[in-house]
């Protein structure tokens, strides 16, 4: 199968987590056999932030060199000729951090006879917190919508914004994302993530700071975004910010931690049930004791309490971690049952699985294709 992939940027994950999923879903259809062209602007606002980093080079080189089939198309939009991109494709694939006018544009060429599957690939809150912007996308000419979570599914055809829509969860990236025995565990806890638009502030301060403050742990935070205030108030609770970190780094921060969180953001735990987001599908995949705030899993992708834990509060974070770290065998076992959960069902490699079914009730031949020709193609 050809496919073609429209995103944001696969090169920078620079608050971009979309760029974790998708990487190891262009590898796995590589590794099967199949042709996969990404296309990402020239001038992704994820990739200028990431070229204003210090280790910019050197993350950029290590990224190719760990995804080394990730190979995007960097382009003008003012000069990309759209029909020579798609040219020769089974399947497209077009994320909704796309401009509006590529999705529309795209769309456009599908009513006009193209030959070619097309799919909206949804992974963001918007649908429920701004639906209005994606009730103005027409996406009629589109052959579907990959929804990461049901209940934006159930929306987009419940408010007839798509013919029809399947759910399709993000996973993570085994060949990145594994446990590395042998690694001190030289932390007691970690936590990545990015601060964000006020979405979690308090409960970052509920079911991270006050228990890390309180238990006096030797903590490390990562991400970006931290408004001086909230870098003030990690220091006052003892705990060490370190800035971005490139998402390939991650298995190695978690291995040199013994514990790690996660709290969601709002919109995920009020409207978006069933939906946990990337972080948690990689912590497990490194084999970390996890404790989660409030979150409840509507679809049944994971054990809570099994394969990790849950917070009600923030005294009861504070309770489970102390428990956890005092446990070595405790610990152990929260990560194995993760880790296996992980294995069995939410993988990159479950996903493309999940895709390919997806593709042959659309009438795709999904067999490993020929490449396709990258004639006329401005990028």
């Amino acid at each position: 199968m050809r496919v073609v992939l429209f995103c944001h940027s696969l090169l920078s994950d620079w608050n971009h987590g979309n760029a974790h999923f998708l990487r190891g879903v262009v590898t796995e259809l590589c590794a099967r056999g199949h042709e996969v062209r990404v296309y990402e602007p020239g001038d992704a606002w994820s990739m200028r932030n990431l070229l204003a980093e210090p280790r910019a080079k050197e993350a950029l080189d290590a990224v190719r060199f760990t995804y080394p089939r990730v190979r995007p198309l960097r382009y003008d939009p003012r000069t990309l000729h759209l029909e020579g991109a798609v040219e020769g494709a089974d399947l497209v694939i077009v994320h909704e951090w796309c401009t509006p006018e590529l999705v529309q544009r795209l769309g456009q060429l599908r009513a006009q006879g193209g030959r070619f599957r097309l799919l909206f690939h949804d992974t963001h809150h918007r649908s429920v917190t701004a639906p209005h912007e994606l009730a103005s996308y027409d996406l009629n000419p589109y052959d579907g919508v990959l929804a990461f979570g049901e209940v934006i599914r159930q929306l987009y055809v419940s408010k007839g914004w798509a013919r029809r829509a399947w759910t399709w969860h993000e996973a993570a990236d085994t060949r990145v994302f594994r446990p590395m025995p042998g690694t001190e565990r030289s932390e007691d806890l970690v936590w990545i993530g990015n601060w964000g638009d006020d979405e979690r502030t308090a409960e970052l301060h509920e079911y991270l700071l006050k228990p890390v403050e309180a238990l006096k742990l030797k903590a490390t935070v990562y991400g970006v975004r931290y408004p001086e205030s909230a870098r003030e108030a990690l220091a006052e609770a003892g705990i060490s910010y370190t800035g971005w970190l490139p998402n390939h780094e991650a298995p190695e921060a978690f291995a040199r931690a013994k514990v790690t969180v996660h709290v969601p953001r709002r919109p995920y735990v009020r409207a978006l049930p069933g939906i946990p987001t990337i972080r948690p599908f990689e912590a497990l995949a490194c084999g970390i004791p996890l404790v989660s705030a409030p979150w409840w899993d509507a679809e049944g992708l994971f054990r809570p309490g099994m394969d990790f834990l849950v917070a009600r509060t923030g005294e009861e974070m504070k309770r489970m971690l102390a428990e956890l770290l005092a446990d070595e065998a405790m610990r152990r076992e929260f990560a194995l049952r993760g880790l296996r959960t992980v294995l069995a069902r939410h993988t990159c490699a479950h996903r493309v699985e999940e895709l390919l079914i997806i593709c042959r009730e659309l009438g795709l031949e999904t067999r490993p294709a020929q490449p396709m020709t990258q004639e006329r193609v401005t990028a």
